[in-house]
């Protein structure tokens, strides 16, 4: 009895200790630890336990939004293309629980962070590495790959082998440690600088995988978060907004590829009036945003459905009739693939169900001061900002980091964590 009651205990914490790692080793993995851990929440839950659920707001609105998923599979164009993804969201809502149900047990499973912290730091250096030697630790180097060229050979691409999310991975994580570290020195003063050059050291990272997406989102995303945090004077804050983009900006003309990708590349496509018309007829991402918002416009209230995006632009029939149809997997930006697959009112359920479970705690998260739950409602904000290109939100990769940061959120604070002891 005791070596099952240690199991219910310790492997929640050891599957979630080593979840970073599920991630990069690939989505199949990170798909079984998400799933065993919310196996481990139905056989705690439904055993012998002294805790109950306090706060039923936030797992109500996910079980609308699960709901909602599954309504919009049976009325998506292909309904087999997003019903795994749509039907397989139930185990984010146990994610949410079994996170929660961790921070609430004991404080001390803060050192999970640290163990975070460690696999984030392996991640930043291995590139840096990378960036500067042309292969990560492991060999695998940026030219080809077990003799395949690669399509963005300049790209970092790190543990990740083939493909280029390096840098979307350590934005993922980048605002739990910040704030994990920021905490752990809060009482120090003398060590608070360390905390802030992790903060410049992070996003030097990303600006140096060549994401230059993810990398503005980080940007906006740390003004924001230093913004926030209270012990900081004013004049200080001013002088590390200044030196993050003094240190943007000499990271882009160090190395001759991040400035080819953040400057020339860009500059050289807008600085004619020639050019410039050239740029909004025959840019892949323009094209991608004229598309989605096409199948928008065909589709306004409830879209073609979730995973189906694909299924409508590759259609031979479809192209054939609207020359504005875009053939690929998705449409690069987070408001008009919402658009396009789930229309005004699915749109409008996702993203007041999310923005009203992330702003109904904001005060409580202002007051307590907790860096890792203000970090991971910054992340949660970046995933949002305009125009930017942006993954598939719902891809299993994308929504497994937001649901990290979302179930994070509101794990780490006392006052917002739904459990209460009976």
């Amino acid at each position: 009895m005791k070596f099952v009651d240690n199991i219910k205990i310790n492997l929640p914490i050891i599957l979630f200790s080593i979840l970073p790692i599920s991630i990069i080793i690939g989505s199949s993995f990170s798909l079984i630890n998400t799933v065993l851990l919310g196996l481990c929440f139905v056989l705690i839950y439904f055993s012998k336990s002294n805790i109950e659920i306090n706060d039923f707001k936030p797992i109500f609105f996910l079980v609308i939004l699960y709901f909602y998923l599954i309504f919009n599979s049976l009325i998506s164009v292909d309904i087999t293309s997003g019903i795994y993804r749509n039907f397989g969201f139930v185990r984010f809502i146990l994610f949410f629980l079994i996170v929660n149900y961790i921070f609430f047990i004991n404080e001390k499973n803060f050192n999970i962070l640290k163990i975070w912290t460690t696999i984030f730091f392996v991640v930043l250096i291995d590139v840096y590495i990378e960036r500067f030697t042309g292969s990560n630790i492991l060999g695998f180097g940026r030219s080809e790959i077990d003799g395949i060229p690669q399509l963005n050979p300049d790209r970092v691409i790190s543990f990740f082998r083939t493909e280029p999310i390096v840098g979307a991975y350590l934005s993922g994580f980048c605002f739990i440690v910040s704030g994990y570290i920021l905490n752990y020195f809060k009482p120090k003063k003398i060590l608070k600088i360390f905390g802030f050059f992790i903060v410049f050291i992070s996003l030097v990272g990303i600006i140096l995988t060549g994401e230059r997406s993810n990398a503005l989102k980080v940007l906006i995303g740390f003004l924001i978060f230093i913004s926030i945090i209270d012990y900081v004077e004013l004049k200080n804050k001013i002088l590390i907004f200044l030196s993050i983009f003094v240190i943007f900006f000499l990271t882009i003309s160090f190395s001759d590829y991040v400035k080819f990708r953040y400057v020339d590349q860009f500059y050289n496509l807008i600085k004619t009036k020639d050019k410039r018309e050239n740029f909004f007829e025959n840019s892949s991402y323009i094209k991608l945003y004229k598309s989605g918002i096409h199948v928008f416009k065909n589709n306004p209230w409830l879209g073609v459905g979730n995973k189906n995006y694909r299924v409508e632009t590759c259609n031979a029939k479809k192209i054939s009739m609207y020359k504005e149809y875009w053939c690929l997997t998705h449409p690069h930006q987070v408001y008009i693939e919402m658009l396009s697959e789930h229309g005004i009112i699915g749109t409008t359920i996702i993203i007041s169900i999310i923005f009203y479970l992330m702003f109904r705690i904001i005060r409580k998260i202002v007051e307590s001061r907790n860096y890792v739950q203000a970090g991971c409602l910054v992340f949660l904000l970046i995933n949002f900002v305009p125009l930017l290109p942006s993954g598939a939100f719902f891809n299993n990769f994308n929504i497994t980091l937001f649901m990290i940061n979302f179930s994070l959120m509101y794990a780490v604070n006392k006052q917002t964590n739904i459990f209460s002891k009976k």
